[in-house]
C-alpha cells in the first residue's frame, strides 16, 4: 500500500504543505532528542567538561555529513520530480541509485570519521581537557555512521513521495531508544561519554532497520528490492548535479562553523559548555525552518514536475510567511527565557553567562535565519541548487569567516564572534529576497528538465 504517501499536485495548497509539514516538524523535534538527551544527561551526571566534549564535535560531524545529506535531497529533489509527474519507472531507478550511493558513502564515512577526526579536533583548537572526551565521542558516533546515513536515505524517499509521517514514527522509536540506552549506559553502567555516543548509534541503527523494513515490504511505488539494486549513471547524474552543490553549501558553512567554534575555543572550556549549550537549544529553532524548507522543496519538486507553475508559486508564500514567523516568536520565547533554558544543560553561573549572553545577541534575528533556509529549499525543488550554494558560499563562510577573523584580532570579545551570525543571515536574505522576485526559477526547471530528455534521445 502507499496510503500515507501524498500526490502535492492536487487539492488545497496550504492544507497539503501543513499536512506534510508537521509529521516533519515532529520528526526533527525527536532527532533534536538525540542531542539534547545526550547533553543533559553528559552535562548533569558527568560534569561540564565532558558536556563541552560533546559541544566541540558538533561542527565536525556536520562537515563530514553534510556533503552526503546534500546529495540525498538531490535525490529527493528528483524522486519527488518523476513522481509528480508520475513516471514510476524513473522514481524507481532513482530510489534504487540513492540507496547504492548512500551504502557507499556511509562506508567512506565510517573510514574517513574514525581516522582523520583526531586531527581535525586539533586543528579546531579544541581545548586540551576536552580533547580525549571529544576523540572517543567520534569515533564511536562515525563507527556507526553507515546506519545513520541508511536511515537518513530512507527518510528522503518517503518524504520525496509526499509521506512524512513514516519517518515520524520511526524517529519516535529510536528517540525513546536512545532515552533509556543514554540512562542504562552512562548512569546505570558508568560508560561514560563512550556511552552517550554508543546509545545514539544503536538508536540510529534501529530507526534505519525500521525504514528500510517498510520499504521493502510495501506494495507502493517505493518499493526497494535489493535485486534492483543498481548505479543508473543517467539518474547519477541527475541526483549529483541536484544535490552536489547542496552538499558542497552544507560542508563549506560547516567548515566556516569549525572556524567560529574555533574562535569560541580560545576562550575555556566554561564557555565552550555554555556555547555548546545554547546550540542544543537553537536546534529547536530549526525544527520550523528545517520543517517548512524540506516541505517546500518537496512541494515545488511535484508541482514543477507536473507543469503547474502557479501552484507552486502561490504555495512558496504560505510556507514563507509562516515559517519567518515561527521561528521568530521562538526567537522572543529563548529571548526571555534563556538563562532557565541554559541552566537545564548545567546550572554553574558561568556556563549559563555564556549561554544566556549568545541567545540574546542572536535569537531575536531567528526570522532572518528562517527566510534564508525557505527560499533555499524553494530553489532546490526547483532544480535550481547552485543559487543557494552560491549565496550561503559567500555569506555564511567567506564573509562570516573574514568577519570572525578579522574582528577577533581586534577586539578579542566572545559577543563579537555571536554577532557574526545574525550580520550573515542578514546578507544571505537580502541577495535570496532579490532572486526570489527577479530570478526565473520556476520556469528553468521545466528547460533543465527538456535538456535531460533531449540528451537520452541522442544517446
Amino acid at each position: 500500500m502507499q496510503s500515507n504517501a501524498m500526490l502535492m499536485t492536487e487539492g488545497s495548497i496550504y492544507k497539503k504543505i501543513i499536512t506534510f509539514a508537521i509529521p516533519i516538524f515532529f520528526g526533527n523535534l525527536f532527532q533534536q532528542l538525540y542531542n539534547i538527551v545526550d547533553s543533559l544527561i553528559v552535562g548533569n551526571f558527568l560534569g561540564k567538561e565532558s558536556l563541552a566534549a560533546i559541544s566541540s564535535t558538533g561542527s565536525l560531524i556536520f562537515l563530514l555529513v553534510g556533503l552526503v545529506g546534500g546529495v540525498f535531497s538531490g535525490a529527493g529533489v528528483v524522486i519527488s520530480r518523476y513522481f509528480g509527474a508520475e513516471d514510476i519507472k524513473n522514481v524507481q531507478k532513482a530510489i534504487h541509485t540513492a540507496i547504492c550511493f548512500a551504502l557507499i558513502a556511509g562506508i567512506s564515512l565510517t573510514i574517513i570519521g574514525t581516522i582523520l577526526s583526531p586531527q581535525i579536533l586539533k586543528w579546531m583548537g579544541t581545548p586540551e581537557s576536552v580533547f580525549p572526551n571529544a576523540v572517543k565521542y567520534v569515533r564511536i558516533y562515525f563507527s556507526g555512521i553507515l546506519t545513520i546515513v541508511m536511515y537518513n536515505a530512507a527518510s528522503g524517499i518517503f518524504q520525496a513521495i509526499g509521506d512524512s509521517k513514516r519517518p515520524l514514527y520511526f524517529l519516535i522509536v529510536s528517540s525513546i531508544t536512545n532515552v533509556i540506552l543514554d540512562l542504562l549506559f552512562v548512569v546505570v553502567f558508568k560508560m561514560g561519554i563512550g556511552g552517550a555516543a554508543l546509545a545514539t548509534v544503536i538508536a540510529q541503527a534501529v530507526s534505519a532497520i525500521l525504514a528500510f523494513r517498510h520499504l521493502m515490504r510495501t506494495q507502493g511505488v517505493y518499493k526497494v528490492s535489493f535485486k534492483k539494486l543498481a548505479v543508473h549513471f543517467d539518474m547519477l547524474k541527475q541526483i549529483l548535479q541536484m544535490g552536489i552543490p547542496s552538499g558542497v553549501q552544507n560542508s563549506v558553512i560547516a567548515l566556516a562553523n569549525i572556524v567560529v567554534q574555533s574562535n569560541i575555543n580560545s576562550f575555556d572550556a566554561v564557555a565552550v559548555a555554555g556555547c555548546g549549550s545554547y546550540s542544543k537549544i537553537e536546534g529547536f529553532v530549526f525544527i520550523p525552518i528545517t520543517s517548512f524548507a524540506m516541505s517546500m522543496t518537496v512541494f515545488i519538486g511535484q508541482n514543477l514536475g507536473a507543469g503547474k507553475f502557479e501552484r507552486a508559486k502561490k504555495g512558496t508564500y504560505f510556507g514563507i510567511g509562516v515559517s519567518t514567523l515561527l521561528a521568530e516568536t521562538i526567537g522572543i520565547l529563548f529571548f526571555i527565557n534563556a538563562p532557565h533554558l541554559i541552566a537545564l544543560f548545567n546550572r554553574d553561573p558561568e556556563v549559563i553567562a555564556y549561554g544566556t549572553l549568545q541567545a540574546r545577541t542572536i535569537a531575536l534575528f531567528f526570522f532572518l535565519l528562517a527566510f534564508s533556509h525557505c527560499v533555499a529549499g524553494i530553489l532546490r525543488g526547483a532544480g535550481k541548487s547552485i543559487v543557494p550554494m552560491l549565496v550561503m558560499l559567500v555569506c555564511w563562510c567567506v564573509i562570516r569567516v573574514l568577519y570572525v577573523t578579522i574582528a577577533t584580532s581586534i577586539v578579542h570579545d566572545i559577543q563579537v564572534i555571536f554577532w557574526a551570525y545574525p550580520l550573515t543571515w542578514s546578507l544571505s536574505s537580502c541577495f535570496f529576497l532579490v532572486y526570489y522576485l527577479k530570478g526565473n526559477w520556476i520556469h528553468t526547471f521545466k528547460k533543465h528538465e527538456s535538456e535531460n530528455e533531449e540528451a537520452q534521445v541522442l544517446n
